[in-house]
């Protein structure tokens, strides 16, 4: 077996637990604007309580992945992506503290209740902003960054960056909906129709502009064998918006909420199928940029034993508090 193939599934593995986890949570901040009241920001703040820290234990995951098995792509993107990576880390520290201090603070709380807004609101944008840069194209020469320290500062990125904003805000909102009932959930409910309708556009804007901005997406968008890959994931996008609508219609608990993680996977799919096989779109193939084999293996090692830990550990987490979140509950 093609052990880089491997490393490449396991990061893509690790990148999408992230968003499909720590997602929600983020999503939870960015919907506080639309609930003003503080008893159901409580609600919600229970709801992510004892899952939101441990959702990030992927990202450090594919981080370190990245590191061990492509580590001339981690020094790329971190050397040229340095600035929005530290706004994000910046913004999910802020969140971090504002989380904790908020449940205790009586005068400051509606300074820790922004400062977990803009954590959350920032923390999603400076995402966005990392994932259009990639898909733009990382200047490389030689195996080293080559372009401006502002390169990543275009329409396109600032365009995905509020596109996974909107793409977390319903994670969050299908989420509570889960996780709540009564008055909050219907209206909840009423913000997950206009949100999916809001991730659909920018599904087919960002499919419409990825090959404008990167000539060899392009190319291959053009090629007749690969289009045929591409055509059930538009049909599918369709089906899943179809039973949101549904879902919706019939005010269903658990179903907007998986309907929206299906979403989120078709569009990677269609991102992971648009770039392969590169490991920097369009000038670095995984093959390139991987650790050699001997490195790869021993890693591999490891990783075989950590991830099956990490998914027990947070299929546990998620079972032991799974149900409703009542008012007056805590999680202190």
């Amino acid at each position: 077996m093609d052990v880089t193939v491997i490393w490449a599934a396991i990061i893509a593995l690790g990148l999408f637990m992230y968003v499909a986890l720590d997602g929600f949570d983020l999503g939870v901040g960015m919907m506080f604007p639309f609930f003003p009241d503080e008893g159901e920001r409580d609600i919600m703040m229970h709801s992510i309580a004892p899952v939101w820290d441990g959702n990030e234990t992927w990202l450090v995951l594919g981080g370190a992945a990245l590191f061990a098995a492509f580590p001339m792509v981690y020094a790329v993107a971190l050397s040229g992506l340095y600035l929005p990576i530290v706004f994000m880390l910046v913004c999910l520290i802020f969140r971090g503290v504002s989380f904790e201090l908020r449940g205790k603070a009586s005068r400051t709380k509606n300074l820790w209740n922004l400062a977990f807004i803009c954590g959350s609101a920032g923390a999603a944008f400076f995402q966005g902003v990392i994932l259009g840069s990639y898909l733009h194209g990382i200047p490389v020469k030689n195996g080293v960054f080559s372009g401006d320290p502002f390169f990543w500062v275009t329409p396109f990125s600032f365009f995905t960056g509020m596109g996974l904003m909107v793409t977390y805000t319903l994670q969050g909102a299908t989420y509570l909906v889960m996780r709540t009932g009564g008055a909050l959930q219907e209206r909840l409910h009423a913000l997950v129709w206009p949100l999916t309708l809001a991730l659909l556009g920018f599904i087919v804007a960002v499919s419409i502009w990825t090959p404008l901005t990167n000539a060899q997406v392009a190319l291959r968008w053009f090629d007749s064998s690969f289009r045929y890959r591409l055509y059930p994931i538009p049909v599918l996008v369709a089906l899943a918006a179809f039973l949101m609508y549904h879902a919706v219609k019939r005010r269903s608990d658990g179903l907007p909420f998986m309907v929206c993680l299906v979403l989120i996977l078709l569009g990677y799919i269609g991102l992971l199928v648009s770039i392969w096989p590169y490991a920097i779109p369009a000038s670095v193939t995984l093959w390139d940029a991987a650790a050699p084999r001997s490195s790869q293996l021993f890693a591999l090692v490891g990783a075989v034993i950590i991830i099956p830990v990490i998914m027990a550990y947070t299929t546990a987490g998620y079972w032991v508090f799974r149900g409703k979140v009542l008012p007056g509950s805590s999680y202190e």
